[in-house]
């Protein structure tokens, strides 16, 4: 298998998943033979894998279940190698357009000379075929038994979480004898136990492609949002935060639980900073993509946001602040997302996470325990520099 992981120059702990992904196509019946059905299929919308599919045939599932920063994309590529060095057609389902244009540039660097056809709402090449077709995840609608290989990313997102429709649709889309690679840095519950009892094959990258812990969350006691709001002022704790990630340089993260905090927050932190550039967003925000490019681009010094932008944007010195953290709103994987905005990039690793609210919940304990075993799983195995 080394012919497959060398050329991309992946870290150990990228390697290491990688190689076990490419252990498990390689030791699986071929698509289309008689020996193709497998023990485990796709799990289903709850996250726990199903008893059998009629007559008891079944496509195999392996998990990827890598920290966010990991480099999920570069772990795939050994594996698109593989599987287009035996002729196979690979289909990448991925929750949002912008990451389907993201891939595609890099895939067709990667993959130079071979066909690679993106499908999304509004697209050009709808009924194109490719070797390789990344497609937002309702796009595999269109497709029966088409692919080898479909590789399903952000599996515990939405909109493939809970989606009978859409586990219908990857269930079609694959050939006979095909097989499924999942990713995730925060898998349902349910598939977590379905991997702990073996069930599942899969794999853990417990550290991010620099090699650097993941940020640990801190508590900050606050009162509940809105009686900040009400009162005009922010907690002495929480604005002395602010205020010294600001001073180190850093770009803000604002989370908030609901979408009609967002712009009263906006006005009250303008009134603190009126020298920052402060935004808000949503997901009723028309203006949404213009103020992540903003962000993105270090034009906005601070956004203030939903779970909308709990994934997918990377920005290189960023610190994270979590307003109401107690919220019912926010559950553990949503926490774990948006801590993981913070310390991304090579250099600014250890970016701040801050959980601010009244109480602690099981959902930020939760969120604390995972992170926590995740660097001590990678200090044990060796992959943290120093």
């Amino acid at each position: 298998m080394e012919v497959y992981l060398t050329p991309w120059g992946l870290s150990p702990a990228q390697t290491a998943a990688s190689k076990e992904a490419l252990a498990f196509l390689s030791s699986t019946s071929p698509p289309g033979s008689k020996d193709a059905a497998g023990k485990a299929g796709l799990p289903r919308s709850g996250g726990d894998l199903d008893a059998g599919e009629k007559g008891g045939k079944t496509a195999l599932s392996f998990l990827i279940w890598a920290v966010t920063g990991a480099g999920k994309t570069e772990m795939i590529f050994p594996l698109l190698q593989y599987e287009l060095a035996h002729g196979r057609k690979v289909a990448i389902a991925t929750p949002r357009r912008d990451v389907v244009l993201e891939l595609q540039p890099r895939l067709m660097r990667a993959f130079e000379g071979r066909s690679i056809v993106t499908l999304y709402g509004g697209g050009s090449q709808t009924w194109e075929n490719g070797d390789i077709t990344i497609a937002t995840t309702h796009q595999l609608m269109r497709f029966a038994h088409a692919f080898d290989a479909v590789i399903i990313d952000e599996i515990d997102a939405f909109p493939y979480l809970n989606s009978a429709a859409l586990e219908f649709a990857a269930r079609k889309a694959l050939a006979p004898g095909g097989r499924y690679v999942l990713l995730s840095a925060t898998p349902p519950r349910a598939l977590q136990r379905e991997a702990a009892s073996g069930r599942l094959p899969h794999v853990t990258v417990p550290v991010r492609f620099h090699r650097h812990p993941l940020p640990v969350p801190k508590r900050v006691p606050v009162p509940p949002l809105r009686r900040i709001l009400r009162s005009g002022a922010l907690p002495q704790t929480l604005r002395a935060r602010l205020e010294g990630s600001l001073e180190r340089g850093a770009q803000l993260f604002v989370f908030v639980p609901e979408i009609k905090l967002v712009d009263p927050l906006v006005g009250l932190l303008q009134g603190l900073w009126p020298d920052k550039v402060i935004a808000g967003t949503s997901s009723k925000d028309r203006e949404r993509s213009v103020k992540v490019t903003d962000f993105r681009g270090k034009v906005t010094d601070i956004l203030v946001t939903t779970t909308i932008l709990e994934r997918g944007v990377t920005v290189p010195k960023t610190d994270v602040f979590i307003l109401d953290a107690d919220s019912s709103l926010f559950n553990e994987a949503a926490l774990v997302q948006m801590a993981g905005r913070a310390g991304r990039s090579k250099d600014d690793p250890r970016g701040l996470v801050f959980f601010a609210g009244l109480e602690n919940t099981v959902s930020q304990t939760g969120a604390i325990r995972q992170i926590k075993k995740m660097n001590r799983t990678a200090r044990k195995r060796g992959y943290l520099l120093n």
